[in-house]
């Protein structure tokens, strides 16, 4: 989006928002003093939050070179994508296949307005409006303007998204719901805050919940285990995101290691 555009008519600039709060710890440009404030809430427990962030989006390129170049994958939908930023989704997957399709949904207006950006210049990308919260309606939004086939294996990413639900969102339903609409060869990434009984986990989540933000729940494995009832785990497994498939640019001594989980799962 260009700099000089006017903000999305429906942004609040008094609220924080999870993908501005993600893009200001990743060092982008599209964050508002509210963000900046809900960030330092969170630097003030743990200095080294940021490297979470850099630790998922690492996550995040790995298994989608996984689900493209060894699962074979060409369908993806990303949902609570974020802001665009380098190494996007659709860049990542197409770089390995010109014709990997991807869907974008988010409800954050300016990731909208980003996402919709990138329509301009990649015909293989679609964006959706949709809250995580009502997934069957992202599901019937995708299948009805054909972004994607929906009867054909494809991939949903949730990384960094589900922590933002709450527990009255009924986390588990929610997901049980996509796996629900996951076709046979069908894939679930997931990437969660973790909680694994570390004194920095409850003091961060803290941060998250009442520093400005709002949200940001750390769960146990037993909790995350559960978002891939009915799977088979691609190996390693449920782990900490810095140990599933670690290649030459992950931070294998990430300060913040035991902080996060990520797995992959597959329909049978």
């Amino acid at each position: 989006m260009d700099e000089q555009a006017p903000p999305p008519p429906d942004l609040d600039p008094t609220r924080a928002s999870p993908a501005r709060v993600y893009d200001y710890l990743l060092g982008g440009k599209e964050h508002l003093e509210a963000d900046r404030r809900a960030a330092h809430a969170m630097r003030n427990v743990v200095p080294e939050v940021g490297e979470i962030a850099k630790d998922n989006r690492s996550f995040l390129r790995r298994g989608v070179s996984y689900l493209v170049r060894e699962a074979g994958i060409r369908q993806i939908l990303d949902i609570g994508s974020g802001l665009p930023g380098e190494g996007n989704v659709n860049e990542l997957a197409q770089a390995i296949d010109s014709d990997v399709r991807v869907a974008y949904v988010d409800n954050d207006p300016v990731v909208l307005a980003h996402a919709r950006a990138l329509l301009a210049t990649d015909d293989q990308t679609g964006v959706v409006t949709g809250d995580l919260r009502r997934p069957a309606t992202i599901f019937e939004a995708v299948a009805g303007q054909r972004l994607l086939d929906l009867d054909e294996p494809f991939a949903v990413l949730l990384s960094g998204v589900v922590h933002h639900l709450s527990d009255d969102d009924a986390p588990d339903r929610v997901v049980a719901t996509v796996r629900e609409h996951l076709s046979p060869g069908s894939h679930l990434l997931l990437s969660h805050f973790l909680d694994d009984d570390e004194p920095r986990a409850a003091a961060l989540e803290r941060a998250f919940l009442h520093g400005g933000l709002g949200s940001g729940r750390f769960r146990t494995w037993a909790d995350l285990r559960g978002y891939f009832d009915g799977l088979e785990l691609v190996e390693p497994g449920l782990v900490y995101a810095n140990d599933w498939r670690p290649d030459a640019l992950t931070a294998t001594e990430s300060p913040v290691r035991t902080l996060y989980a990520a797995g992959v799962g597959r329909k049978a």
